[in-house]
């Protein structure tokens, strides 16, 4: 499948560090050129911060992490004034929020305030303290991680701040091959070295704004709309996905469309992205826990019983 030049050679500029894992990576640019928000469930290890670094790298954009303890405070993401010993005046003493990505490591070990305080910079795209403004930098991103396996000490994320995240993806385990790769390259004294840039921060607010300009017929937003209706109706699920779910899967199906050279969205880039989409926005019932694995077979399950338009 063609794919638009210079976001193919972002993704394989990441793809010189973060070894076959090409799909995962492809859904992190894709929920960038959407202006979204994406949460990466995984184990420790498998290289969640290094794929995160090497996008920041790659665009140019400044990159910050946070690891979101219990004891961290919103001042921490969003920073604080403070009296200027010089000039009596306050100022503002950026926090870990002003930046172009934002790293949110364990966000279900961060207290309800201060995820609270990531949510509104997360929707508003601006930090407001002592009544005054100041804009996030453009684009802005946050890539949040949570651990599955471990639960003690941890907050569960409420279903609302779930949905403000555009895509939910996993990078998973590597295979024998990929892992005798990566082991390899780490003899290597280049493979920790910082990437370089394939992209200028403005570019990629070029391909953000011409993913706006992207085209959806009636039939495609019909086929979303149906979707969103079938996970409400199901008996697998509890709480189906929102009005929010629709627009950020049509939003995260123009990115993916615009990433393989196309100006238009068609059925197949709303199936490609349609799981990351909108499962984590599902409330599953008991028989859907009892019967499918996790939400995601459950809306592959309820994507099968609607019919795809032919364009």
């Amino acid at each position: 499948m063609p794919m638009n030049k210079q976001i193919a050679a972002l993704i394989n500029n990441i793809e010189k560090v973060i070894v076959g894992k090409r799909e995962p990576i492809t859904k992190v640019v894709c929920a960038m050129l959407a202006e979204g928000h994406i949460l990466i469930e995984d184990v420790p290890g498998v290289g969640k911060t290094r794929l995160v670094a090497s996008l920041a790298s790659s665009v140019e954009g400044a990159f910050n992490r946070i690891q979101l303890t219990p004891d961290i405070m919103p001042s921490d993401i969003v920073g604080f004034s403070m009296i200027d010993p010089k000039t009596r005046e306050l100022e503002y003493k950026a926090g870990a929020a002003m930046c172009n990505f934002l790293l949110a490591d364990e966000i279900n070990r961060a207290s309800p305030k201060s995820q609270s305080s990531l949510l509104e910079v997360m929707e508003e795209h601006q930090i407001s303290l002592d009544g005054n403004t100041m804009p996030l930098p453009s684009p802005f991103m946050v890539l949040a991680t949570q651990n599955p396996v471990e639960t003690y000490g941890t907050y569960h994320l409420p279903e609302a701040q779930m949905d403000r995240f555009i895509m939910k993806i996993s990078m998973g385990y590597p295979s024998p091959e990929e892992e005798l790769d990566i082991i390899t390259r780490s003899e290597n004294p280049q493979f920790s070295e910082k990437l370089p840039a394939v992209m200028t921060i403005e570019e990629l607010n070029s391909h953000i704004e011409n993913v706006k300009t992207v085209r959806c017929t009636d039939s495609v937003k019909q086929y979303i709309v149906s979707l969103l209706n079938a996970s409400r109706m199901s008996d697998l699920v509890k709480l189906g996905a929102s009005p929010r779910a629709g627009i950020a899967l049509l939003k995260a199906a123009k990115a993916y469309s615009y990433i393989n050279d196309r100006d238009y969205v068609v059925p197949d880039d709303v199936k490609a992205v349609m799981s990351a989409v909108l499962s984590h926005r599902l409330m599953l019932s008991p028989k859907g826990k009892s019967a499918y694995p996790d939400a995601e077979a459950v809306m592959e399950q309820i994507a099968m019983t609607v019919p795809a338009p032919l364009k």
